[in-house]
């Protein structure tokens, strides 16, 4: 029964280019536009078991995308930002990562001025969800076990899963759902990764 075995349906997503800003450098506004994202690291404890669990998804040559722990859309030529972190869907600057290390990923030719409207639109209505705890302890799970069973509440974010529901306006595909996406997920479709 060939027509029921299920290929792996990874594609990288084309289009888009990125990058690298290293800590005490600061995009400029003429260097992202609204709708682009950004992939950070971090040091803090979350950040480190963020980057174990990722490395239980992406091994071998795979590694290279699990140093990404944190991601955010880009919301204005200001360099507004909305994202999900511990208190929840909130505004934030890009300013905030001038100390880090991250990257810009441009959507380019993935998204046309009307896509970049709706990925921001997507963002704001998203603005007081919860974080999602509870997707967090799912994507746990999937991860140790090896599976695809996936759970969650609406009203909860995860960082990734924003960005990657938002992207979704956009002419960006997903082989896995958008809420579980985790930041070297991102990392890995968009081929960010340092040579």
């Amino acid at each position: 029964m060939e027509m029921f075995k299920r290929k792996n349906r990874f594609q990288e997503i084309h289009g888009a280019s990125w990058a690298i800003y290293g800590a005490g450098e600061e995009a400029q506004p003429h260097q992202y536009d609204p709708g682009d994202f950004i992939l950070t690291q971090g040091a803090k404890w979350q950040s480190k078991l963020i980057r174990w669990g990722q490395s239980l998804r992406h091994r071998g040559k795979n590694r290279k995308y699990i140093k990404w722990t944190h991601a955010a859309l880009i919301t204005s030529r200001n360099g507004d930002l909305i994202e999900a972190v511990g208190k929840g869907v909130r505004r934030g600057h890009l300013s905030k990562y001038k100390d880090a290390e991250y990257r810009i990923v441009r959507l380019g030719e993935l998204a046309t001025e009307r896509d970049r409207e709706k990925v921001v639109n997507y963002a704001e209505w998203c603005l007081g969800e919860e974080y999602g705890l509870t997707i967090i302890f799912s994507v746990g799970i999937s991860l140790l076990m090896g599976g695809k069973f996936k759970f969650g509440f609406d009203g909860q974010a995860i960082c990734s899963g924003m960005v990657a529901r938002a992207l979704e306006r956009t002419g960006a595909i997903f082989d896995k759902s958008p809420s579980h996406i985790m930041p070297a997920d991102l990392a890995k479709y968009f081929k960010v990764v340092d040579d």
